[in-house]
């Protein structure tokens, strides 16, 4: 068989540091949001209504935090999903190497099934030849 089937492991390796380096960024960016997106909960309320204040507009701060948050969710979704798809084409790669494989081998199945039907027939004809010749050589030893 010329085609080798190697197992990995897998190992850590300086992708898998940033992935896991990015993933750390991007759960500080959502822990910064959500502080920043709850602090107006966390001062006393007023109680009269009139003076109770409006929800606060996003600011400057907020706004950046959110699209810091979206660019890293983005990138680590964009390196999940370049080695999802990595592993997407080895694996439609392995398949076709199998299914090449798998017709190989039912060829050469095939191929030894007629050699075998071949060599039962010579045996057969070689049986049958020296029965024959050994009746000719017992007529003439009885004559």
């Amino acid at each position: 068989m010329n085609a080798t089937i190697r197992s990995e492991q897998i190992e850590p390796t300086d992708e898998v540091d940033n992935n896991l380096a990015a993933v750390s960024e991007v759960e500080e960016g959502i822990r910064e949001f959500v502080r920043n997106d709850i602090a107006y909960l966390r001062r006393p309320q007023v109680a009269s209504p009139e003076t109770a204040p409006q929800a606060p507009p996003l600011d400057q701060t907020s706004e950046s935090t959110v699209n810091s948050v979206n660019s890293l969710i983005q990138r680590v979704a964009g390196t999940s999903l370049a080695e999802i798809e990595k592993l997407i084409s080895e694996l439609e790669s392995l398949r076709d190497l199998l299914h090449a494989e798998g017709q190989r081998v039912q060829r050469e199945i095939s191929g030894y099934a007629q050699l075998s039907q071949a060599a039962m027939k010579s045996t057969r004809m070689i049986a049958d030849n020296v029965t024959q010749w050994k009746r000719a050589a017992d007529g003439l030893r009885n004559s």
